[in-house]
């Protein structure tokens, strides 16, 4: 059942530099929004704002910036924001995900279309790729909030069907159905998750080499430098030694 994270080559992860900060925090701001907005404004009531305020601590977004926009959900002139999702290809034929809020879906489409155009990759159909993706729960924790062996049987008691574990974190995977309840008795015994919200999974991982995986990476982060775009997952590896040097 358990086994060694993905994730960190799958899922781009933002720098934390001060000139990415302000949109970042935008997005998140804008998904805390929308969440309150479909359902409750209450994070406990709502699962999809759970997982934002969530999100938004995890980039130590300061509270007043949160309540704020759980707050702007209710104004009456609230900016309307649709949901939509790309799929396309990035150099060496890795498939990649797309997810957006958008204003003005013509606007985001021809941006994300020019965006994997210039990168040498090309923008596909909706469909095209996600079914190389499973939809799953994914419920992260600090790796200091236990060992791996506790971690696993809580897991496995809380009705998770993984556990992966990195040098930082352990990621719980859950059905989207069962994500829920199994946060809920998992935070009961190590407390308040890093992370806890729905993502696509790959169901195989492509290993690129380092030329390729150079272009991937700076597509998918002038894709998540678009003001539109929420979250970007691709199926590729790549080796440490360039995850590192992307990241510095």
């Amino acid at each position: 059942m358990a086994g060694h994270s993905q994730f960190k080559n799958i899922m781009h992860k933002k720098g934390k530099q001060d000139a990415a900060r302000s949109k970042l925090f935008s997005k998140l701001a804008r998904e805390i929004t929308v969440a309150a907005k479909l359902g409750l404004p209450d994070p406990a009531m709502n699962a999809r704002l759970r997982a934002a305020v969530l999100a938004a601590r995890a980039e130590n977004m300061p509270k007043d910036n949160i309540e704020r926009s759980i707050k702007k959900a209710a104004a009456a002139d609230t900016e309307s924001y649709d949901e939509v999702r790309y799929e396309g290809y990035a150099p060496g034929g890795v498939a990649v995900i797309v997810e957006a809020l958008t204003d003005n879906r013509n606007r985001t489409a021809g941006e994300v279309r020019s965006t994997f155009v210039k990168a040498g990759g090309s923008l596909a159909e909706t469909g095209a790729v996600s079914f190389m993706f499973d939809r799953v729960g994914l419920i992260v924790f600090d790796r200091k909030v236990a060992g791996e062996e506790a971690m696993l049987e809580a897991a496995i008691e809380a009705g998770a069907d993984d556990v992966l574990y990195s040098s930082e974190e352990h990621e719980v995977i859950t059905s989207v159905e069962s994500l829920r309840e199994a946060q809920k008795a998992l935070e009961a015994k190590f407390g308040e998750p890093l992370k806890a919200s729905i993502v696509w999974r790959p169901q195989t991982t492509v290993a690129v080499d380092d030329e390729a995986g150079e272009k991937i990476l700076r597509l998918v982060g002038s894709l998540e430098d678009n003001d539109d775009v929420q979250n970007v997952t691709a199926n590729f590896e790549i080796s440490e030694a360039l995850m590192t040097k992307m990241q510095g």
